[in-house]
């Protein structure tokens, strides 16, 4: 018979449902930047710590390091806004403290292009096809001139 495999630790830790990734894509879909933030331009990392339940909701959360501008108050509304799936602990009600990074960068703005219109616009092509012979006389061209 084969032993039955313990876990690594005693308590097992709450987890995301779909890893890290998953989590990244829920705060990138549920962040807004602030406008006051917006305004003065200003981008960076808030560090927050939470703490989370033996039911997986997210109780507390402090600001460990900040920018300000209705950043912190953002970074905490979406940790709070967070859920874990927590194993059973041998009937323990443990607490857990998570520590999380949210970065805020501003959208980068796209580049206008200017319209050209279509009507003005003329392509001008030569082609020269291959002469074999190497002599110096004339070479024919051809010009095409397409309007749109």
């Amino acid at each position: 018979m084969k032993k039955e495999k313990k876990g690594q630790h005693f308590i097992k830790k709450p987890y995301y449902e779909g890893g890290m990734n998953a989590m990244k894509i829920f705060i990138k879909q549920q962040l807004s930047y602030p406008e006051k933030a917006k305004a003065k331009k200003i981008e960076g990392t808030v560090y927050v710590r939470y703490t989370i339940n033996y039911k997986g909701k997210v109780i507390d959360a402090k600001i460990i390091s900040g920018i300000g501008y209705g950043c912190d108050e953002e970074a905490i509304r979406l940790v709070k806004l967070l859920e874990f799936n927590v194993p059973r602990n041998r009937n323990l009600k443990a607490v857990f403290h998570k520590n999380l990074q949210i970065h805020f960068r501003l959208p980068k703005e796209k580049e206008v292009k200017p319209v050209i219109p279509t009507s003005s616009l003329q392509y001008h092509y030569t082609l020269s096809p291959k002469i074999k012979n190497k002599e110096p006389e004339k070479k024919p061209s051809y010009t095409i001139v397409i309007n749109s």
